[in-house]
């Protein structure tokens, strides 16, 4: 694999490579492929302390309602806890390729919950399955207490089905629009009947709450539960279509081709493998056209973590980590809706952009960017917090630019460009960049990273 090649790999498996393994280059596709994959297989659970929640019970929270607060009050930190514990192990990651998955899974199982324990649990359900056999991946999702609240699981119960669990599992999990009708819906609906959990979010059926009647799903008539309609759910060719379909759109290019998505299907159907279906993406030669390369906005996440892994950064402040995500759009464990979010060109509007091509100075120079002669944002939040700060971004960060200066010792400043930019830069950067001073290493980083260019991998 050439250098161009192996970035790429990297930009989409992970958030970018370190130069240090640019050295790999005389390997061949499938050992590079395979070292990523081998690197991925162990699974590291996400932990953030929750030891207050150690010995208490329901009956505790009812009977001494100022426990009750406490708890409340604890578990509001404890969510923001987990979204720092989450950006700092994308940032360092424990297997990259599993970590990446999750994140991916994460806006396609999507889920929101304010208990930290049901949803650390709930993220960790992610990792686990993140390369494992899709059909258990959508049972276990179907019995994650954070689902069950979300999408009104516990709330549906024989003789009062709630359809909102089955809705989404179809449209938005497995099949799309229009691969089911109503009816299927309704009776779907009826064989998710009688999930529920318990305090500590483990999963609870309830035999005296599930409808064990016969159901008519998909034209065929059987006492079906809940396994069983995902099992007939994925039965079907156009749910190995659907999923093959995002991972496309996510890991390859937003603009679908679909002889590559059906060549996807051919291989994610056989048996719902998802590391075998990304073994194949990876391995194909169609994964590194030249049209595939920079062809992808970076989430806000993406972009965070990827100039972190470029110039490791420490936050004085882990509440700044919050703040950025929520000023760029993308706040995880906090998505807009069930539909997650659209991602490509909805990450970029007149407001993002202008604090996106900022950041880096903003994060590796320590600067102060005064906002005021762009206007006000439109987003709530964004305008609260510029009117607070008087349009300035006072984040307190430490870059360390000695691992940087290490790790990309070997590389000429005027080399930079290659390692830091995805795909082509137009005639007018590149002449920009020629009137740029490379005296600094340092300097000609941030300022790549200030590219318009620097947005897309």
């Amino acid at each position: 694999m050439n250098q161009k090649e192996i970035q790429h790999l990297y930009w989409r498996a992970g958030f970018g490579i370190n130069p240090i393994l640019l050295s790999n280059t005389s390997l061949s596709r499938k050992k590079v492929v395979d070292v990523l994959f081998r690197n991925a297989e162990p699974i590291t659970p996400l932990y953030i302390d929750l030891s207050y929640l150690d010995g208490i019970n329901p009956s505790d929270l009812k009977k001494y309602p100022s426990l009750e607060k406490e708890i409340r009050d604890k578990s509001s930190k404890s969510i923001l806890e987990l979204n720092y514990a989450w950006v700092n192990r994308l940032i360092n990651p424990t297997e990259l390729l599993r970590e990446r998955m999750t994140l991916f899974w994460a806006n396609h199982f999507v889920c929101r919950d304010r208990n930290p324990l049901h949803m650390l649990q709930y993220n960790n359900t992610l990792r686990d399955y993140a390369l494992g056999d899709f059909r258990d991946f959508v049972k276990a999702i179907s019995k994650e207490t954070s689902m069950l609240k979300y999408l009104n699981g516990k709330q549906n119960r024989k003789r009062h089905p709630n359809e909102n669990f089955a809705r989404e599992l179809m449209e938005l999990f497995t099949l799309g629009e229009g691969k089911y009708s109503e009816k299927d819906i309704k009776e779907s609906a009826r064989a998710f009947t009688g999930y529920n959990h318990n305090f500590y979010g483990e999963f609870v059926f309830r035999e005296n709450q599930h409808d064990d009647g016969f159901k008519t799903f998909f034209g065929e008539t059987a006492r079906y539960n809940g396994d069983d309609i995902i099992d007939k759910i994925l039965e079907r060719r156009e749910c190995a279509q659907y999923v093959s379909s995002k991972i496309y759109r996510y890991f390859v290019n937003p603009v679908p081709n679909n002889t590559h998505i059906e060549a996807m299907t051919e291989v994610f159907y056989k048996d719902y493998n998802i590391e075998k279906l990304m073994r194949f993406v990876f391995l194909s030669d169609w994964f590194y056209n030249d049209k595939n390369i920079g062809a992808k906005i970076k989430s806000p996440i993406e972009l965070l973590v990827g100039i972190a892994n470029t110039v490791p950064v420490k936050f004085e402040r882990e509440k700044d980590l919050l703040v950025i995500q929520r000023i760029l759009g993308q706040s995880l464990l906090n998505p807009p809706n069930v539909a997650g979010w659209k991602g490509d060109k909805a990450w970029i509007d007149a407001n993002t952009i202008m604090v996106r091509l900022k950041l880096p100075s903003v994060l590796l120079n320590n600067a102060l960017i005064s906002l005021k002669e762009y206007g006000d944002f439109n987003d709530k939040f964004r305008k609260q917090y510029f009117k607070r700060t008087k349009g300035k971004l006072p984040f307190k960060v430490l870059p360390n630019w000695d691992v940087f200066s290490k790790n990309f010792d070997s590389i000429a400043t005027e080399n930079l460009t290659d390692i830091i930019i995805q795909g082509t830069i137009n005639k007018g950067t590149a002449s920009f960049l020629n009137t740029l001073s490379k005296a600094s290493k340092r300097d000609y980083c941030v300022q790549l990273m200030s590219l318009p260019e620097y947005q897309m991998c």
